[in-house]
């Protein structure tokens, strides 16, 4: 599952997370509707656009992008379709651009021509730095799982889907939650049978969730049926196990096994209780 439809997923059903993010949690997600409008003079689409409800202009438009790649032209895309998205929609407000990066590493510095807007117009979240408020909220904790080492992911989730579960008392709002979760482990390590998946989270039944089915889908259509396919994941189980077990006879910890082979320690534990 690509990162941007992870994001597009995670603000579409939690558009208050996004408020959070950006330090404006006094504005009442109620008020806005997110999507993701297509301009079409250019054919591009936007990765996501907070607009108000109601026609109103204290309320500003904010524009979101998700970028997890460098990319040298981005600030002169992105700032050609904010204003291409205004030619083409005729609007008269207050406006802002909010670019989420897993790290400053893969921003570019943009033409000077461009700074002005940036230093007015933009707000730029680097994930791998709002750890205080990633400890404050299980919405920006899932945002911030997202760019988490493999190594840690799996106690992240376990954690965060420990405080869905204390913290969140609507049960349909936990559920969609916990999916969430789920959808970032399972992107995050595609190449992870679902046995694997269900000792990391201590979730039983992965394969019965919408969630799990959902993402099996998504890797046959991108010919990735061979790492879903039950047969084979049990082929690569085995080798795993067998790789466990070589190195717990050597004496390895279960904390040294896991980072040798880019596992979570929960894996390891319930692949070496299999021995």
């Amino acid at each position: 599952m690509k990162t941007d439809t992870i994001f597009y997923q995670l603000f579409q059903n939690f558009p208050q997370i996004f408020f959070e993010l950006i330090g404006q949690t006094e504005v009442d997600p109620r008020t806005y509707k997110f999507a993701a409008p297509e301009v079409k003079q250019r054919a591009f689409r936007l990765d996501g656009l907070f607009q108000p409800i109601l026609n109103n202009p204290h309320q500003p438009i904010y524009f979101l992008e998700v970028q997890f790649q460098k990319k040298l032209k981005f600030y002169p895309r992105l700032f050609a379709e904010i204003f291409t998205y205004f030619d083409q929609y005729d609007q008269d407000t207050e406006w802002y651009a909010v670019v989420i990066y897993p790290r400053r590493s893969i921003e570019t510095p943009a033409n000077r021509q461009y700074r002005e807007l940036m230093a007015h117009r933009l707000r730029r979240i680097y994930l791998d730095e709002i750890v205080e408020i990633a400890e404050q909220s299980i919405g920006i904790g899932i945002v911030k799982l997202v760019v988490e080492s493999k190594r840690k992911a799996g106690e992240v989730a376990r954690h965060l889907i420990e405080r869905a579960k204390q913290e969140l008392t609507d049960a349909e709002i936990q559920k969609q939650v916990i999916e969430l979760i789920e959808t970032v482990i399972l992107s995050k390590f595609a190449n992870l049978s679902r046995q694997e998946i269900e000792a990391m989270l201590k979730l039983p039944e992965l394969k019965k969730t919408k969630v799990y089915q959902e993402a099996l889908e998504e890797g046959r259509e991108e010919g990735r049926e061979e790492g879903r396919e039950e047969g084979l994941q049990a082929g690569q189980l085995a080798q795993k196990l067998k790789m466990v077990s070589k190195l717990l006879q050597r004496g390895d910890s279960l904390e040294e096994i896991a980072d040798l082979l880019e596992l979570d320690v929960e894996v390891v534990r319930e692949m070496s209780q299999q021995q």
